[in-house]
C-alpha cells in the first residue's frame, strides 16, 4: 500500500475525537501518529486508531476529498465510518509496512 494517495480518518476511541488526514504513504503516516512522532491535533487528542481510509488515483484528488470531508458534519463522518467499519476496529494491522 506504500506510495498511494490516501485519505484517512483516525479516532481516539469509538465515537471519540476524529482526525481526518491525507498522505501518500499510509503505513508510515499511521506509524508517526501511533508513536507521537509529531505533535498537533491528533497527538493532543490521542487519535491513533485508523477507522477509515480511501485510496485515490492522484494526490490532488485525495486532497480535494480530504478538504470536503473536513467540512462534513460529524454525524456524516460517523455514518461513513460505520458503513465500512461498524466495530470501529483499528485497520492499521491490515496495512503493508511498519505500523
Amino acid at each position: 500500500m506504500a506510495k498511494q494517495p490516501v485519505v484517512y480518518i483516525l479516532a481516539s476511541k469509538r465515537n471519540g475525537t476524529l482526525y481526518t488526514g491525507v498522505t501518500s504513504n499510509l503505513p508510515k503516516r499511521i506509524w508517526e501518529h501511533k508513536t507521537g512522532a509529531f505533535g498537533g491535533f491528533s497527538h493532543k487528542y490521542a487519535c491513533k486508531r485508523l477507522v477509515w481510509f480511501e485510496v485515490h488515483e492522484t494526490l490532488e484528488n485525495a486532497i480535494l476529498r480530504e478538504k470536503r470531508l473536513k467540512r462534513w458534519r460529524r454525524g456524516w463522518k460517523l455514518d461513513l465510518i460505520e458503513q465500512s467499519n461498524p466495530q470501529w476496529i483499528d485497520l492499521s494491522s491490515r496495512l503493508d509496512g511498519p505500523i
